[in-house]
This record gives C-alpha cells, structure tokens and sequence, in this order.
C-alpha cells in the first residue's frame, strides 16, 4: 500500500518544482528570522532572492552538528518559543545534546512521514505495533507511535528495554510488528531461542528496525531468528527523527520523503557534489519544517542516491543502505575500517554471534586492532585446538576484507555486553 500517492509517486518534474517553491519560502524564512543562517549567507554575499531553484541548493551554507552545538539552546529556531510544541534531544556523550524543536505542523509532518514508512514496510490499520524504541528525548518511541496511530494501527508503547516483558507481550498481545534498533532486535531473537519459544509460534511478522547501521549479513539473521520480514527505516532527530526514509518490499534502497527532505550526496573532503550512484556522506535540506528548519545539514552518513523509478510504483528517490559514518571510520595503519565491515564477515560464520567490540590502541607507533568475538556456546570448548580453528577462520577472513593485520579474541556467551538502544561497537583507546 502507498500512503500518499500523489506525493510518493510523484513525476521528477512535478517533484523539481515542488522542492524549489518550498526551498525558496523555506530560505526566505530562515534569512529573516534566523540570526545564524542569516549571517552565514551574508558572508557568502547572498540574499534569498538568489536562490531559485534546487540546483541553487550548491549556493547554501552547510550545518554541521556543531552548529547545533554552539547555539544551544534555542538559537536555530526560527518561531517564537510559543509556538513550539515539543522537545526533543540526542545525547550528550560528548558535551551538550544538541535540542531539536517542533511546531504543530511540525508534529502532523513528522506523523506523516512515519505512517508512509510503514506502509512501506507493508504495515496496515488492522495490524498491533510493538514499540521497543525508547520513549523521551529519543525521537524513535514517539515518531513510530504517532506514525502506527496516524496509519490506524494499535500501538503497544513498551519502550526500550525489559526483554522479559518484550517477550511476554509479544506472547500474549499477539504484536504483529516489532519496532526497534537491530541489535536489540538480535538480542531479542537469542532472548526468544533461550526461552525455549518457537518464534514461527508468535503472530509477529514485520521489524521496522534503524538507528544504527546494520549490515545485510545482520538483516538475515535477524529474519531468521524472529522469522519475519525485516524493513530499514532512517532519520535522525536534527532533521525530523525516523520516517526520513524507508525500503519498501523491494528492498533496493530507502524511499526518501523528498517532498520534506532535499538530499545530496558529497565528498566528505572537497565538499562537492557527487553524481548519483557514486557513494560519499548525506545531506539534507528541510523544505517544510517551521520550527528548526535547517540548510545542508552533513549527517556523516555514507550513502548514495538513485532517481530511477522502483518496481513498487514509488517514483521518490532512494539512497542506499547506510553502512557507516564518515565521522566513525576508523584508520588504522592508513587502511580506512568501518565497524559494518566487521559485521558482515562474523555473520557469515557460524560458530559467532552477532555481538562484538573493536578495541584499537596503539603499541609504541603502532595502532593496533583487536576483535572480541562472542562464539556460539555449542561450540565453546576446552580443547584449545577446536578454538584456535574457529580463530583462524575468523581472522583470515577479516584479514582478508580488512587489508590489515588484526587480534582475534574469542569469549564465552554473553560476555559482551548486550544494547538496549544503540549499540556500542568501537573502543578506541589512542585518544585517551
């Protein structure tokens, strides 16, 4: 099922003029009630009549999460504060949360979006929705809530966390879609194998499953563990929160909700535009937001873009699967290495879980990087021969994707800490 057919399917042309009307007001509001943004383009020399059209977009500034950073808390907002109808905030693991607002329209937008992310994902009215995204300044518990009620669906608003209520509400509410971030989906799927519970015994057939990158290696073992059909949904809260994107049953790349969200891809050095299908970070505009609207906002995200039309009658353009950030590369010994690549090669192995840590630290001049890998209990043994097997096998493998030498560091079940939101994979003690 398709939400809102006539802006999803909508012509490239119909779809160009649109963005360009909506650029054009977005940019005339920022300019004049924005100090930020306004003293941006002045040292850029333009003015809101010098944009015109979306090609134009190249003219803008780019807003990086700094920005957000150095004017927290209200400074990017661009309604008085009485017309702000809620809050919310990513984390401040690394100082202050950058603080997200939304007006009225706002929230029926962030709605909208939502519910077309879940048709998507072939959610329908008739269906039971459990949420195990967190609730609060997290934007992923409230989105998908409002998105399932918008759609018409029951929502079961369980939050994140308490796996053992996850399981006995899945159980006895009979939630026909899990909503949550994959590696809890995983955690759940091991929960559910413990518990002695045959999962094709619960009613639950779809996951909408995001905030982090996960790998299609992972996607698999999710949908054999839970025994459903898994959709990947994105966003982020400086845009608007999840519903930015999402697959479809074709499953080849997100539909992006452009008639909002204005994406680019580009080289995350030159800062250049990239042609479509070529991979470098995402950025996106927002045309419609009132309250924070924001210009060419860099969310590190590696991706790319394709503006052919899909199978599934969709005409919005896709970006392809996120499989890392730009700002979470790690380079060790020159060799760029992203956590995802890690993934894909334990999921295809099976004595390993799906739970690990790259731990990096550096040896005199030397960066080195080590990889705990949660092994299967069957086949954690004493006999040191059968482990160092199933350690060679893993490293050659990783090796040989990786470029570089690595250490290979088997431990029992559960020894890895498990993410209830999340996931945290990389220890990176050259910094400390």
């Amino acid at each position: 099922m398709i939400w809102n057919e006539s802006m999803e399917c909508m012509s490239r042309d119909q779809m160009h003029d649109l963005q360009s009307r909506r650029l054009r007001n977005m940019v005339e509001r920022v300019y004049h009630n924005v100090e930020f943004y306004r003293k941006k383009m002045q040292a850029l020399g333009l003015e809101p009549g010098d944009i015109k059209t979306i090609e134009d977009l190249v003219k803008l500034p780019f807003t990086t999460k700094q920005d957000l950073r150095d004017n927290y808390p209200f400074g990017l907002f661009a309604v008085p504060k009485s017309e702000i109808v809620r809050f919310h905030a990513s984390s401040g693991t690394t100082g202050k949360p950058t603080v997200v607002a939304y007006s009225r329209k706002d929230i029926n937008i962030f709605a909208e979006v939502v519910t077309r992310a879940l048709c998507c994902s072939g959610v329908t009215r008739n269906d039971i929705v459990q949420v195990a995204f967190g609730y609060g300044l997290f934007t992923g518990g409230l989105g998908l809530h409002y998105g399932a009620e918008k759609l018409g669906a029951a929502v079961v608003p369980i939050s994140g966390g308490n796996t053992a209520k996850q399981i006995t509400l899945l159980q006895d509410f009979g939630s026909t879609v899990l909503v949550c971030t994959p590696s809890y989906a995983a955690y759940l799927a091991e929960s559910i194998a413990e518990a002695g519970i045959d999962p094709q015994e619960l009613p639950l057939r779809v996951g909408v499953f995001g905030a982090e990158p996960w790998s299609y290696e992972m996607k698999k073992k999710i949908e054999d563990g839970l025994k459903i059909k898994a959709y990947d949904i994105y966003g982020l809260s400086e845009i608007i929160g999840p519903g930015v994107s999402n697959n479809c049953d074709c499953q080849d790349g997100l539909h992006i909700a452009e008639d909002h969200f204005v994406p680019e891809i580009i080289d995350p050095i030159t800062l250049n535009q990239l042609d479509p299908g070529v991979t470098g970070e995402l950025v996106f505009t927002t045309i419609t937001k009132e309250a924070m609207p924001l210009l060419r906002y860099r969310t590190r995200d590696l991706s790319s873009l394709d503006y052919s039309p899909c199978e599934c009658g969709r005409t919005n353009v896709r970006m392809a699967k996120i499989f890392g950030r730009s700002d979470d590369m790690l380079i060790i010994r020159g060799v760029n290495v992203f956590p995802s690549q890690v993934e894909s090669v334990l999921l295809e192995i099976p004595e390993a879980k799906p739970h690990y840590m790259l731990i990096v630290d550096r040896k005199g001049t030397m960066d080195t990087l080590e990889i705990q890998v949660e092994i299967d209990e069957k086949f954690f043994s004493d006999e040191m021969s059968q482990l160092n097997n199933i350690r060679n096998k893993i490293k050659d493998k990783v090796e040989s994707v990786l470029g570089i030498s690595v250490i290979i560091s088997l431990v029992e079940h559960k020894t890895i800490k498990r993410s209830e939101g999340k996931a945290q994979r990389v220890i990176d003690r050259r910094k400390i």
